[in-house]
């Protein structure tokens, strides 16, 4: 019985199949949304070149909202890296430098030809500018704790959102049959300024609230709501109309945000003098 079982026993296994090598899918996510976003700000200048502005502000919008979320999901699936950090801010410049510069330019200024072209090309090199020193900044030494909460200047998203201001109302005064408010609003000259004005609000070094770790006082969480559901309505209803009001807030808040980055420094020296004096 045994020499029988024995050609069994050594006859050989048969051999493992090779485990798959590469990135989990997971990994790969955020940057494959960037990629989406990309594709999108793209197709935003090609809707601008057919004379469909409306839908160049969504596509731009809609960039905006998949870089607000790529971040986010990159660092809940614990897939950041350099390569997606990179890669985003490529994808920035093109949906946020270069998308909102040329779609302007079409709509207004050019008008005015080579000189209309000069605002929109002062505005994608900020947007360059911005973008750099942001990465820069990665490697740099880490700031105070509390300027964690805000940014160098004002940011990709929200300065595209500003310099398509006078398109939104533009777009809003076609809609109303407002011939005056739409011949201001396109006036190359108040195109050019108003995308020179959000060019130097990127590069400057005015600290813009990050609204990342946030924190709301429970008093004011109802009326927040509230605010954000007048809010939705109006988007819905009339959506140029509302991109303009929230572009008109962000400027509102902005002097806020730098004196609430004052206080916040300033308590920080206090506490370090105080701890300075108490080793001593």
């Amino acid at each position: 019985m045994n020499d029988a079982a024995a050609p069994l026993r050594r006859r050989k296994r048969p051999p493992r199949r090779p485990r798959l090598t590469g990135q989990s899918f997971n990994k790969m996510l955020p940057n494959l949304m960037t990629l989406v976003g990309l594709c999108v700000g793209l197709s935003a200048i090609r809707m601008a070149m057919d004379g469909h502005f409306g839908g160049a502000v969504i596509a731009i919008a809609v960039s905006g909202i998949i870089d607000g979320l790529d971040g986010r999901l990159a660092r809940l699936l614990r897939a950041t890296s350099r390569f997606g950090a990179e890669f985003d801010s490529l994808a920035d410049f093109l949906c946020f430098g270069v998308a909102p510069a040329l779609v302007l330019y079409l709509w207004s200024l050019n008008d005015w030809g080579a000189i209309g072209f000069l605002p929109s090309l002062m505005f994608a090199s900020a947007m360059a500018l911005r973008l750099a020193r942001f990465n820069a900044a990665i490697d740099n030494a880490p700031p105070a704790a509390f300027a964690y909460n805000f940014f160098t200047g004002v940011p990709a998203p929200a300065g595209a959102g500003l310099a398509l201001f006078p398109l939104l109302v533009g777009l809003e005064a076609d809609k109303a049959h407002l011939i005056w408010l739409r011949a201001f609003a396109g006036f190359p000259g108040f195109v050019g300024a108003v995308l020179v004005g959000v060019a130097l609000l990127c590069v400057s070094t005015l600290p813009v609230w990050s609204f990342k770790n946030f924190k709301i006082p429970t008093a004011n969480v109802l009326p927040l709501l509230l605010g954000v559901v007048i809010f939705a309505a109006i988007l819905l209803a009339d959506p140029y109309a509302a991109g303009a009001l929230l572009g008109l807030a962000y400027i509102a808040m902005l002097p806020f945000s730098r004196m609430s980055y004052q206080r916040l420094a300033r308590e920080a020296e206090t506490r370090r003098h105080a701890d300075e004096a108490v080793e001593a």
